[in-house]
């Protein structure tokens, strides 16, 4: 099923045009247009519907349809595609526009529906639903038994519902109207998560952007941070850089963006030693003997040290406590994983002390924060077992020790069109969440949540 559903993205192509979608009460319904396609494209012959053109429908609201058969090699997919309406929300620098039709047709649009089928019998095995005009979220249906079905609700290849039971066959759902089939769920559809308000991120947005306005001023060097008297000095030794090659290191960056939040309304910047500190729970009896030679945890003390003096400097006081600002829930345990260029689905374990997440699964997270927590962005410590191997050299080895070795600041936001974005600042650059997470296949992030500021001057 998942070959299939590889073509359409083939087929489509992975783009983003102008798009700002509707409530789902507002998606308007297509269940007759279902009901006179079912003879002919959802229970007809697999080779008469392969054998059929696309074709363009409309909807009793206007709204065209492109009604088209893409085959596979066990299955094929019958998909009725919305037409892609573009529009977004106003900005600083420039007004609203209202939703207008594209003349495109990707498969994935708001409120496209699809139906993949078998071609040895033409069962149907799937139904796919877009709420969203997001290849990367949907609602989809499996038959379970002769009178019921069973629902999924996928995230960016997490699923925050799996497996719910709702008493309809699967049959039933070929032309029931959306509001009906989203009732059968009742409160198990987690509907927030399909309908984000992409103003709720203005802060968010004009806070990248003052970030950006000031990365030209950085350059990287190892060890190095700006202290409180905004010298540029090396963390370790708190000595000062040679003025001609000073900069900011992963660590030394993230206290510059701190310091950038903070200085607003403190007037100061934050002191390097206090920020070195252990902080919570970490580490053994085992690793204690291991922190003066390799330091493992000095990047997880780093970001919640860093937290703590944001939020009880921006929030309040009561959010002193590791609890309060440490990201420990989520709202998945399954995942779909891409392993030798095949989808897959794999359980996940969630947060795990003392390490936090699997980078596997940071997309779905990510995304779930973004509307959970629509005015913070996150600290990450990125951190994994290491250790050296016996060698003739070093007879002993060293212990596998978990060390959080790399920090980054990841901003999840919707922009003024409604997509869903991940930026990431780390090392005095701005990179991508791909090659973030590409970079890191196997490893673990912990989380501390940052509360979005308007006003940003390091």
């Amino acid at each position: 099923m998942q070959k299939i559903l590889t073509l359409l993205l083939i087929f489509t192509g992975i783009f983003y045009v102008n798009a700002l979608d509707l409530p789902i009460s507002g998606i308007s319904d297509d269940s007759l247009l279902r009901l006179r396609l079912k003879d002919s494209w959802f229970t007809d012959t697999p080779n008469r519907v392969l054998a059929r053109r696309s074709t363009i429908e409309r909807l009793e609201s206007g709204e065209r349809v492109e009604v088209r058969a893409i085959e596979g090699k066990e299955e094929f997919m019958v998909i009725l595609s919305r037409e892609f309406a573009g529009g977004n929300i106003a900005t600083d620098t420039r007004p609203s526009q209202p939703r207008a039709a594209t003349g495109q047709f990707p498969g994935w649009a708001q409120g496209s529906w699809m139906m993949t089928r078998r071609k040895d019998n033409g069962a149907g095995v799937l139904i796919r639903i877009f709420l969203r005009s997001d290849q990367y979220t949907y609602i989809q249906f499996r038959p379970f038994g002769g009178d019921k079905s069973q629902l999924d609700a996928v995230l960016y290849g997490g699923y925050i519902v799996r497996s719910v039971t709702v008493a309809v066959p699967f049959e039933r759902l070929y032309t029931m109207p959306l509001n009906e089939i989203l009732r059968l769920a009742e409160n198990k559809f987690p509907r927030k998560y399909f309908e984000p308000d992409p103003a709720m991120y203005r802060e968010t947005r004009r806070l990248i952007a003052q970030v950006r306005a000031r990365l030209g001023e950085l350059t990287f060097a190892d060890d190095g941070a700006i202290d409180e008297y905004g010298n540029y000095v090396y963390i370790e030794t708190l000595q000062r850089q040679n003025p001609r090659t000073a900069g900011l290191n992963c660590s030394g960056f993230a206290k510059w963006l701190i310091d950038g939040i903070l200085r607003p309304k403190t007037g100061s910047r934050l002191s390097i030693a206090p920020l070195k500190a252990p902080f919570g729970k970490r580490g053994s009896s085992f690793s204690v003997n291991w922190e003066e030679r390799r330091d493992p945890y000095f990047g997880l003390d780093w970001i919640r040290n860093l937290a703590y003096m944001a939020n009880t400097t921006l929030r309040s006081g009561s959010f002193r406590a590791l609890e309060e600002f440490e990201v420990r829930s989520d709202n998945f345990s399954t995942i779909i994983v891409n392993e030798n260029r095949a989808f897959v689905t794999n359980s996940y374990p969630g947060f795990l002390e003392e390490a936090g997440y699997g980078v596997e699964g940071l997309h779905p997270l990510l995304y779930t924060l973004a509307i959970d927590e629509p005015f913070s962005f996150y600290l990450a410590a990125v951190n994994n077992e290491i250790g050296a191997p016996i060698t003739a050299e070093n007879p002993r080895g060293a212990p596998r020790l978990r060390q959080y070795f790399h920090v980054a600041v990841l901003v999840p936001y919707f922009d003024e069109y409604g997509i869903f974005r991940i930026v990431v600042f780390e090392s005095a650059a701005e990179t991508s969440f791909n090659a973030f997470r590409s970079r890191y296949p196997g490893h673990y992030v912990n989380l501390v949540k940052i509360p979005v500021v308007s006003s940003f001057d390091p």
